[in-house]
């Protein structure tokens, strides 16, 4: 692997939004994540669970519903009482309708997809038809006392329930009246409440309604006589949410406790067809509410306050027993938050609302490897910039030289000209900047900072000339057919000629930037790219995808590296393909052309392509071999893939020159500390 100095970071005080809603889409295999800063995210649960889009948040936008339609069309509803359609094509707002019912609280679609059924605060329940370009209001159903806190359809799409305070309402869809109201017991662990909040319903085939409520219970109601049938106290705190599966044999709840309970409709007797709903499995893995979950055929899936989203497979509907049955928790976005300025050793970090520009430390120390040495000079924090308006950042970048600084929300595009004197730094806004770089989704700087590279929702790519505190448009190059496919990852080539562009479906677009033309495409592969850089000399383009595989693919050339072609004959050593982290970020050594840099947030790892490919039965993860072996028995064992796991969570690693790394950590300990406390649990003996 070679030596390096390491800067070890760990200053970027990032702290992701906690989790408010969960939407799974059968149909597409598809997770949508809304949380509490408005930022709507959306996974790939077939594509390794990879985070493939987002659309970032907003001030005013608290998301409390989300609900995916027919056709693929993603929905929300939240505080500021507007329903809001995604374009999943353009990765932005299609466009935001006023419900005209003050906040909303819940949201649920049909069976047959193409109504949209929406409750409000002041007690009234909306039906939409969801026509193809919008949705259109249809009637207001008889209007209840306090507001909708939850919705569901029945299946046949004749009746729906609706969760209140202290009641729940049954609805006849075709007339819009209440057919039944049921009162909720008030009593919690033998004390009377005040209220009792109904978080969650779900109307079953059979007729039986399912509640949640703030007391602790689960409980089920029969709609037809409008009476209690079973009550499950569970605990000792609020449970929040529910989602069924689609097959009804089986339900997850979750409480404010952090725990997640699945319930499953089993036989009273081996022999006996009558089945009744019994709890089965408790999960811990939250230390905060759960304030969404979800059923997918094969999974659990909750998320929370305290930031995680967690996949915890049903092993008795997991065919293959293989990495896809192993428990996940994602808590970091699969997108940079960090980039670097090798030049002055200048590291910016990206948060909702502001920047950070921070100088590394130094040191004169020396030491033997695995020492920590002490800072002669410490970091600087060197300049702290606010963003105005209540849209969050969607992307950031700072030039390799230092001297600028770009970023960009939904609607506007800023750049900043960055002038250093001694241990002072002036900051000079660029003004005027052209209306068609509004809403960029990936910004990145040549090598000799002199280009700018703006990747649009639009499928557009813009190539700006920098100058002296102004800039030059150069050429726009226009998405290549006719539908909108946004560029979502760019690289460009060190001598400054080439760009590479991935797209939200996986395809990877060459561009040649001297001749202005598109030079090729690489051919398409089933999942999305989620790294790329192009190679110093060579002009190899290396691409990573969710699947962990990696290519090289020759841009001179227009084909795959004979190294590229070895590795998919051979294949990856299975222990790599098993990975659940996707590679977030790919660089190369300056003096070591056969070296390919990569990491992901659990390992670093340098791929030697002049080294033999390990196989599955060599050691992948392979310690560094004692001293006192000889150079043969070395040679013997040594791989192409020397890994490191010493930094994680590891959110961004880079190299500053030839014997300098820098990686960025973010201990998840330094996360739970900024999070409210969770609710406190008796423990035996304390």
């Amino acid at each position: 692997m070679g030596e390096f100095k390491v800067h070890r970071v760990r200053f970027f005080n990032y702290v992701p939004s906690g989790i408010r809603c969960v939407a799974y889409n059968n149909q597409s295999n598809r997770l949508a994540v809304s949380r509490t800063d408005g930022t709507v995210e959306i996974y790939n649960l077939s594509a390794n669970y990879f985070q493939e889009k987002f659309f970032p948040g907003h001030e005013s936008r608290a998301t409390e519903a989300l609900c995916w339609a027919k056709g693929q069309r993603l929905f929300s509803g939240g505080l500021n009482g507007e329903i809001i359609e995604y374009d999943l094509q353009a990765l932005n707002i299609k466009y935001a309708m006023d419900a005209f019912g003050g906040p909303i609280w819940s949201m649920a679609v049909s069976p047959c997809g193409s109504q949209l059924l929406v409750g409000c605060e002041d007690g009234s329940v909306k039906l939409f038809q969801i026509t193809p370009d919008k949705i259109q209001f249809e009637r207001n159903f008889d209007r209840q006392k306090s507001r909708i806190l939850s919705l569901s359809w029945h299946p046949s799409g004749t009746h729906i329930a609706a969760g209140s305070i202290d009641y729940i309402s049954v609805f006849d869809v075709k007339s819009g009246s209440a057919v039944h109201k049921m009162l909720v017991d008030r009593q919690y662990m033998g004390v009377s409440k005040r209220k009792c909040i109904i978080w969650g319903v779900a109307f079953l085939s059979d007729g039986t309604v399912i509640s949640v409520d703030s007391a602790g219970k689960v409980q089920f109601w029969d709609s037809a006589t409008g009476t209690l049938v079973k009550n499950h106290l569970i605990a000792n705190a609020d449970v929040q949410s529910i989602a069924v599966s689609d097959q009804e044999d089986s339900f997850v709840v979750g409480t404010a406790e952090g725990t997640v309970f699945h319930f499953q409709l089993v036989s009273v007797t081996s022999n006996s067809s009558e089945k009744q709903w019994v709890r089965t499995k408790p999960f811990q893995h939250h230390t905060h509410d759960v304030r969404a979950v979800a059923h997918s055929p094969t999974a659990l899936i909750s998320g929370g306050t305290d930031t995680h989203l967690v996949i915890r497979p049903l092993m008795e509907k997991v065919e293959v027993k293989n990495y896809d049955a192993a428990l996940r928790k994602i808590t970091f976005p699969h997108r940079r938050l960090i980039s670097c300025s090798k030049k002055r050793h200048l590291l910016l970090f990206q948060f909702a609302h502001h920047l950070e520009l921070w100088r590394l430390g130094s040191t004169v120390a020396t030491g033997k490897n695995g020492d920590t040495l002490p800072l002669s000079k410490d970091a600087d924090h060197l300049l702290h910039l606010k963003t105005k308006g209540p849209e969050n950042i969607i992307c950031s970048c700072i030039s390799p030289c230092g001297s600028w600084i770009a970023y960009s929300t939904t609607s506007r595009f800023f750049l900043y000209r960055l002038n250093y004197e001694h241990d002072n730094i002036s900051l000079q806004r660029v003004s005027k900047m052209p209306a068609f770089l509004r809403s960029a989704l990936q910004i990145l700087f040549s090598e000799d900072s002199t280009k700018l590279f703006v990747a649009s929702n639009q499928g557009s790519l813009h190539i700006i000339r920098l100058l002296e505190g102004s800039f030059k448009h150069l050429h726009t190059f226009q998405p290549q057919s006719g539908t909108v496919e946004s560029m979502c990852l760019l690289a460009v080539s060190p001598d400054g000629n080439w760009l590479a562009a991935s797209g939200t479906s996986a395809g990877v677009h060459v561009y040649n930037i001297k001749h202005l033309k598109l030079h090729c495409t690489v051919p398409a592969y089933n999942f999305p790219v989620t790294a790329l850089a192009i190679a110093p000399n060579t002009n190899n383009l290396v691409i990573a995808h969710s699947d962990q595989q990696v290519f090289e693919y020759s841009i001179p050339d227009k084909q795959y590296t004979e190294w590229s072609r070895t590795i998919q004959k051979q294949g990856f050593h299975y222990l790599w393909l098993q990975r659940d982290t996707p590679i977030t970020h790919i660089s190369f050594h300056p003096k070591r052309p056969m070296h390919i840099l990569l990491h992901d947030a659990y390992m670093f790892c340098i791929i030697d392509k002049s080294l033999p490919l390990p196989n599955d039965k060599t050691l992948l993860y392979n310690p560094l071999p004692p001293t006192n072996e000889s150079d043969v028995i070395r040679r013997r064992t040594a791989h192409a893939f020397k890994i490191s796991k010493i930094y994680k969570p590891l959110l961004f690693m880079d190299l500053l020159d030839e014997r300098t790394l820098v990686a960025v950590e973010r201990p998840l300990d330094d996360i739970i500390a900024q999070l409210p406390p969770p609710i406190k649990k008796k423990k035996f003996g304390t």
